[in-house]
């Protein structure tokens, strides 16, 4: 557990980093499903091995929606965090595709972390994260992201 007025301290440096993440043709599958979002890179094996890919590829979002699971695994949590929420991205940056089959993991950075006050006893933190997500083995990162987040964190 990291206290809120440690975060000044942690700026600039990495603070976690995920486990890795298998991106299955299942789960690439079941976003397409619910995203409707069936282009034939994503869903088609036999179509996507005559593009560039080589084969099926994981969306974007999908690789971006991890995110979250990647944070609970990665980022320390701060002591006494009632809630926190997704604010927003300020830069996102698809890199690299996501083969069928790959593991992605996420590396952290602490960019900010700012006060936004206080109400009711709880203190409100806008914490922006530099997220890279590396796929393993694999040089390039899938993508890179400004990552913000509020925490509400009890007084």
């Amino acid at each position: 557990m990291t206290k809120a007025t440690e975060l000044e301290g942690l700026i600039g440096t990495e603070v976690g980093v995920s486990k890795w993440i298998e991106i299955d043709q299942k789960r690439i599958d079941a976003f397409a499903d619910c995203t409707e979002d069936w282009q034939f890179i994503h869903i088609d094996p036999e179509a996507a091995k005559q593009t560039p890919f080589g084969g099926t590829i994981a969306h974007g979002f999908l690789t971006v929606s991890l995110l979250s699971a990647m944070s609970y695994d990665g980022v320390p949590r701060l002591e006494g965090v009632v809630m926190g929420v997704n604010y927003g991205f300020d830069k996102l940056r698809f890199i690299n595709p996501v083969p069928s089959g790959s593991r992605v993991r996420g590396r952290f950075k602490l960019l900010s972390a700012e006060n936004k006050g206080s109400d009711g006893g709880v203190t409100r933190w806008l914490i922006k994260h530099e997220v890279t997500v590396e796929i393993e083995g694999v040089a390039k990162p899938a993508l890179i992201a400004e990552w913000l987040g509020m925490q509400m964190v009890t007084d």
